[in-house]
């Protein structure tokens, strides 16, 4: 009887795997089918592409280290069998980071929570830890995050620096690339001997957004922001146009203390559940955090332009919905909640002429691309990122849309790819990023495929 190429491959990995786990000793390990492909999903079924390519992978096992002396071990185990090695904590990515496409190990890092130390304006904090935890311990000394993404309550801090980008506070302090969003970053490699490499100040970059290729993040070192008693306010208006707007007048009134700024077009907010009350029908909305101590500046500015319809202080403890989880990617979420059959995109407005693109943008999409902008600094200038709600009809159609806005002057980071490159602006890969995954990764475990630039010198 003849044994086919897939069986002896298959055999072969059933084999590494088993030495692997025996390996591991007590380090505690998930092999249930359906546990495991449950937790090897993000979510990337925003995307209809990503939804059909992704549909099906998993890895094969979950590793769960308890302490960064495991994560060396079961990365030492890992490089000895030639095992893949897939990151994972929250799994709230939207476009696959963490879904393996090669099976092996998905290592949870979970348990890597706690603060190792506190000084005023700077944590050191273990990468499992969830940033609404973070946030809790250190609000009644005065300090937070300066930034998290809508899904604070469930991210964790490694996750989050992983996938890159900013989010709420970013209006403040720019997105994770800014220089001082990240001040250190601990790393284990994935080798026969691993080591820990500490990564300062610009060296942490090696693994911003690069999804955990080049290396697995044990620990962060994060700059603070002072903690303000934050008030969520929504002001509804007849134009969608005003909203974006008055914004941006509060986006570059640098005495206004704040931490998001959204406008929304209708009708996006009908979608809104608990905020629907708040959310006139037909109305646009601009959603924003703003200081207290700022508030009343903040109504100076508005000056009887659109109608405040909220006005309440932030709170995202259990059982309440707070404002930022109708913001950035909680916005798409709560159309696809009642709607399945819309997508997004992320957009990069030029700082120059941002109000002229908007519009632009708005006219040459009327109703198929639901504008929803988050005022941001980028580079140290007031911009805006786009995510508007897009009517899919198909990937052709996708892909047009994207090029048009390229094509104007208004840049896309694709969220329905699941490679670092082609996701980027720049459909490259970091120098320092790909540089780094070569020591940190020779041989090519951690995450494979996702960063496709990147060729192993080792076998």
């Amino acid at each position: 009887m003849s044994v086919s190429g897939d069986q002896v491959m298959n055999d072969f990995t059933s084999n590494a795997l088993a030495r692997l786990v025996a390996d591991l000793g007590d380090i505690p390990v998930v092999t249930d089918p359906r546990v495991v492909r449950r937790r090897s999903r993000d979510f990337f079924w925003y995307s209809p592409i990503l939804n059909e390519q992704l549909d099906g992978k998993s890895a094969d096992l979950i590793v769960a280290p308890r302490d960064e002396a495991e994560v060396v071990r079961v990365a030492a185990a890992c490089a000895r069998h030639r095992i893949p090695i897939t990151v994972r904590a929250g799994g709230t990515g939207n476009y696959g980071q963490a879904v393996p496409l090669q099976g092996g190990v998905l290592l949870d890092i979970t348990a890597l929570t706690g603060i190792e130390w506190f000084k005023p304006g700077v944590v050191r904090v273990g990468a499992g830890a969830k940033l609404n935890a973070i946030d809790t311990e250190l609000q009644p000394l005065g300090w937070e995050l300066r930034m998290h993404p809508s899904t604070k309550r469930t991210a964790t801090v490694g996750g989050f620096v992983a996938g890159g980008s900013g989010g709420i506070g970013s209006i403040t302090y720019g997105g994770l690339r800014e220089p001082g969003n990240i001040l250190a970053a601990r790393v284990v490699t994935v080798e026969e001997a691993p080591r820990i490499i500490e990564l300062r100040g610009d060296a942490a970059q090696k693994i911003n957004r690069a999804y955990g290729t080049t290396g697995i993040i044990t620990a962060l070192e994060m700059p603070l922001s002072p903690a303000w008693k934050w008030i969520d306010v929504v002001v509804a208006f007849d134009d969608f146009v005003e909203a974006a707007a008055v914004g941006y007048e509060v986006a570059l009134a640098d005495g206004i203390v704040k931490k998001l700024l959204a406008p929304i077009t209708a009708p996006l907010p009908s979608y809104f559940g608990a905020l629907k009350p708040y959310c006139p029908d037909g109305k646009s909305i601009l959603i924003a955090m703003i200081a207290e101590p700022s508030l009343e500046s903040f109504r100076s500015l508005l000056g009887g332009r659109g109608a405040v319809t909220l006005e309440m202080p932030t709170d995202d403890s259990p059982g309440q919905v707070p404002l930022y989880e109708y913001s950035w990617n909680h916005t798409t979420l709560q159309v696809l909640k009642s709607d399945r059959s819309v997508t997004y995109l992320q957009c990069l407005y030029p700082h120059d002429r941002l109000m002229g693109k908007v519009v632009e943008m708005r006219e040459l999409f009327p109703d198929e691309v639901l504008q929803h902008l988050e005022f941001i600094r980028f580079n140290g200038r007031v911009a805006c990122s786009g995510l508007p709600v897009v009517r899919y009809t198909s990937a052709d159609r996708l892909n047009e849309i994207i090029r048009m806005h390229e094509e104007r002057g208004v840049y896309i980071a694709n969220p329905h790819v699941f490679t670092v490159e082609d996701g980027s602006r720049y459909k490259r890969a970091d120098a320092d990023q790909l540089g780094f995954k070569h020591e940190a990764d020779p041989y090519g475990l951690l995450n494979p495929g996702k960063m496709r630039s990147f060729v192993s010198g080792r076998t």
